[in-house]
């Protein structure tokens, strides 16, 4: 038998910074340099590769505001002021 240790990655954690009430997601992601275009951040929504606070979300115009997190890539990003 052979034992083999499996390394999990931990997620890696960002702050955006808001100066306005609130963020729509697909800016949020570019914000923060998770993705460089807008395209971009559609696509990955629309794929289903992006968690706000914990649930898939396949809202581009989904409105973040301070509190919220949310993920890409194993990156938990927090909208804050």
């Amino acid at each position: 038998m052979k034992i083999v240790k499996v390394k999990v990655a931990s997620k890696k954690t960002a702050e955006v910074k808001i100066t306005t009430e609130n963020i729509r997601l697909d800016s949020a992601l570019k914000l923060s340099n998770a993705v460089s275009t807008g395209g971009q951040a559609k696509w990955i929504i629309q794929d289903s590769l992006v968690k706000v606070n914990n649930e898939i979300c396949l809202s581009r115009g989904k409105k973040l505001t301070e509190g919220d997190t949310f993920e890409y890539d194993r990156v938990i990003y927090k909208i804050i002021k």
